[in-house]
């Protein structure tokens, strides 16, 4: 009887622990985030379309990701959807929103006219804050562009 309570106490902690969150080292969540989209170039226009995705283990409640470009944007400063704030002259960082695990974010989207129709932009993409996860999977976050001005889509 003994033997059976105390079988029925560890698969109550085993149950209990798998739904608590992937923790790292710490104690703090691990999640892998990656980001998927397109980056078209015409006629001095860049835009880009992406959708974050948080591969797990653990849920994020908001990050923000990082867009910088090669070449300059036009005189006058770009709109900006709601969610991102220039960071610099060439760069911005947008809010995702919740990545639950396993899961898409949102659809985003960010244009910018730039300086004198450049030929090609390196488009960079990079997770800037994931709410304190750890990420040990950096690869897939982090991606640099080559976009050529011929309207065609870069896919990343």
């Amino acid at each position: 009887m003994r033997r059976m309570r105390g079988l029925a106490v560890w698969g109550a902690v085993a149950v209990l622990g798998a739904a608590w969150p992937a923790r790292a080292a710490g104690g703090v969540p691990e999640a892998d985030l990656s980001y998927h989209g397109v980056a078209v170039l015409h006629d001095g226009r860049l835009d880009v379309r992406l959708v974050p995705r948080n591969h797990g283990p653990a849920d994020v409640a908001d990050a923000t990701v990082g867009l910088r470009w090669s070449a300059p944007p036009a005189a006058r400063a770009p709109r900006l959807p709601g969610g991102c704030a220039r960071t610099g002259e060439r760069s911005v960082v947008c809010r995702t929103g919740a990545l639950p695990a396993d899961g898409p974010g949102e659809r985003m989207e960010v244009g910018v006219r730039l300086r004198g129709r450049p030929a090609e932009v390196t488009l960079e993409i990079d997770t800037v804050w994931a709410d304190g996860a750890v990420d040990r999977n950096r690869a897939n976050d982090r991606q640099q562009v080559l976009v050529l001005d011929t309207g065609d889509a870069y896919s990343f």
